[in-house]
């Protein structure tokens, strides 16, 4: 087997450390022919969130937050299966958890600072509105004779 092409950044130089990912593998379900349903290709990658040692301790906290449905004890883990050999598997799999850490891990956003419609626009829309009316209304029949 080819190595791995890690180590697979979350974000700036914090990367998912090799010795805190579990691996587990069983059959994946699904159609295929002869050994593919007996070959041990879906991959199941778990990482223990709460007790990382890799993660900043904001980052950590934001991410226990942000992950709480996901996570079984503070682990939270990633299937993939989609192709038909193990590595490739494993390649989805730690790409996946590198995303989802990156997402959960992310600052939150600037808050909106709220802002003023110009008053030109407003009058330009009032204007446009005065002038549909005035369209709408010159259509009912009741001046004609």
């Amino acid at each position: 087997m080819e190595p791995m092409s890690g180590p697979y950044l979350i974000r700036g130089s914090v990367s998912l450390p090799e010795a805190e990912l579990m691996w587990r593998f069983s059959r994946s379900s699904g159609p295929g022919g002869q050994h593919v349903n007996t070959s041990d290709t879906q991959v199941e990658l778990r990482f223990d969130v709460a007790a990382t040692e890799a993660l900043p301790e904001v980052w950590k906290q934001r991410a226990l937050e942000r992950l709480a449905g996901r996570l079984v004890d503070g682990v939270v883990t990633v299937r993939a299966s989609e192709h038909r050999s193990q590595w490739r598997n494993r390649e989805t799999a730690a790409v996946r958890l590198a995303a989802l850490l990156a997402e959960a891990t992310a600052p939150p956003p600037k808050p909106r600072r709220p802002t003023r419609i110009p008053r030109g626009i407003n009058e330009r829309r009032l204007r446009e509105k005065k002038q549909r009316s005035d369209t709408k209304r010159g259509r009912s029949g009741r001046d004609w004779t």
